[in-house]
């Protein structure tokens, strides 16, 4: 029987009844990505030994007794986030063979829960791009189409879920980089509440946007990884203290009286237009369900796009600042003094990418720019706060694009940095405002003889991950 096209809850199921066992699960795992992974590409490192390790430890757990939802079920680990003794690259040639000396906190959550880490998936270079070329270490293609990305900075994560080559990912999303290829790979991808998630043990790239959180096969199954995932962390000083970790509760019950919005800046210039038909399919389909579905107006969304770059620019300047060549990570040769070890290091560590972000960052806090620039950015976003809470009075969620497009080519955007940036246009306003916001698969627009996956966004106010997961689930249910 082929395991890996199963998701998390008939294999949990199976796993329970003595059907199958960990370790059987995580061999087959492995040879599937032995046998697929030469084409896609999804993963950095194959953790072979540690994933046997850890599997018959869950088989331990179930046999004591002790196992839960996600004991024994194999998933990808994207490759910012810490995992003692196994290579955390971040894409980067900065850290390429970098081994932490410990676990990140998501990391010993799903530790704890007796998941079965396989390895380390690829990704933007420090989680700067959406489609994973900048990656420094090896391209990442599309299981939909080979000739197209995956998206990013999760490409890595979506693709190994797309392809059956885990049960579920981990990936981090600091304007979209879940849920952008959550809907090119055709997957569930969920950005929680800011907070939620501990980022200990996530490397930085914009610290007041980032967020991790769980790609999955169904919505069910994402509310599970979440749950095992959510936590308060006193190692992370954003790591809210009290909320309501029961995201499955409200799934299956009916949309009866929810009111969703259609925020018609999503659906304006630059939105492909099969893209936007598929998206309002959905809203209909959610109509079906019982959810009251109004078109609506969040004029301060324009806004978004440029704050969150000078402000994500502006944070990852300082963040990136600790890789210098001295206390860990690439270091050049031939180094004369101080100066040149700085300029060298980082000139052949970092990519073109991260060097464009930096420098902008830099810039917009550089003495006479700050106020025009920086603190401009920081009250633009607190305009979209506002906007987004004034609508959600109305609103117990919004329903948008997750992107403007379907996947596009490897290599057809990659030379335009505006080109690309436009991309993230849909999903940075949920970053901005640290709310939640969900990908779910609605359908494909066909280019050429490829079958392109398209997914629908839903967002919702802080701590409504469980309206969000009853509606996502809804939609799903109705499609089946």
């Amino acid at each position: 029987m082929d395991y890996t096209t199963m998701n998390i809850a008939e294999l949990s199921a199976l796993l329970e009844q003595g059907d199958v066992t960990a370790k059987a699960l995580t061999e087959q795992a492995l040879q599937k990505i032995a046998d697929t992974d030469g084409r896609f590409g999804a993963y950095l490192t194959v953790a072979q030994e540690e994933a046997m390790r850890q599997a018959e430890a869950a088989d331990k757990m179930r046999a004591a007794g002790n196992a839960g939802p996600l004991t024994g079920i194999p998933f990808a680990m994207k490759d910012n986030i810490c995992t003692k003794g196994v290579r955390t690259t971040c894409a980067s040639k900065m850290l390429e063979n970098w081994l932490p000396v410990y676990d990140a906190c998501v990391t010993e959550r799903l530790k704890a829960a007796g998941a079965v880490m396989l390895g380390k998936t690829n990704m933007d270079e420090f989680a700067m791009g959406s489609s994973s070329e900048n990656s420094a270490l090896q391209v990442t293609r599309n299981p939909a189409a080979p000739d197209y990305v995956p998206g990013g900075s999760s490409g890595g994560s979506a693709a190994a879920v797309a392809a059956d080559e885990c049960a579920f990912a981990i990936g981090s999303d600091t304007g979209g980089s879940i849920r952008q290829p959550a809907s090119f790979c055709g997957v569930v991808g969920m950005k929680p509440t800011y907070g939620t998630v501990s980022r200990y043990g996530l490397v930085a790239y914009a610290s007041s946007f980032d967020q991790i959180g769980p790609l999955t096969k169904t919505v069910a199954d994402n509310a599970k990884v979440l749950e095992a995932i959510s936590c308060h962390d006193r190692r992370d000083s954003t790591s809210l203290p009290q909320f309501d970790t029961n995201y499955s509760a409200l799934i299956g019950k009916d949309l009866t009286g929810m009111k969703i919005g259609l925020p018609q800046e999503y659906f304006g210039e630059g939105i492909h237009p099969e893209v936007a038909a598929l998206v309002r399919k959905a809203a209909d389909q959610l109509a079906s369900a019982g959810a009251v579905i109004e078109e609506c107006s969040l004029p301060a969304v324009s806004y978004a796009l440029p704050a969150y770059y000078v402000l994500c620019c502006a944070e990852a300047s300082s963040n990136l600042a600790r890789f210098d060549g001295i206390r860990y990570g690439f270091r050049a040769e031939g180094i004369e003094d101080l100066d040149q070890l700085y300029r060298k290091t980082r000139t052949q560590g970092f990519g073109k990418e991260v060097r464009r972000r930096i420098l902008l960052g830099n810039y917009v806090l550089s003495a006479g720019y700050y106020d025009a620039y920086y603190k401009k950015a920081q009250q633009a976003r607190t305009l979209l706060i506002r906007a987004f809470k004034e609508l959600f009075g109305k609103y117990d969620l919004l329903l948008t694009p997750v992107a403007p497009t379907p996947a596009y080519k490897i290599g057809e955007k990659a030379s335009d940095p505006m080109e690309m940036a436009l991309g993230d246009i849909c999903t940075v306003p949920v970053n901005l405002g640290g709310l939640p916001a969900i990908s779910v698969p609605c359908g494909t627009v066909t280019d050429g003889s490829a079958q392109l996956p398209v997914g629908f966004q839903l967002i919702g106010p802080a701590f409504s991950e469980a309206k969000i997961y009853q509606a996502a689930a809804a939609y799903e249910k109705s499609v089946k």
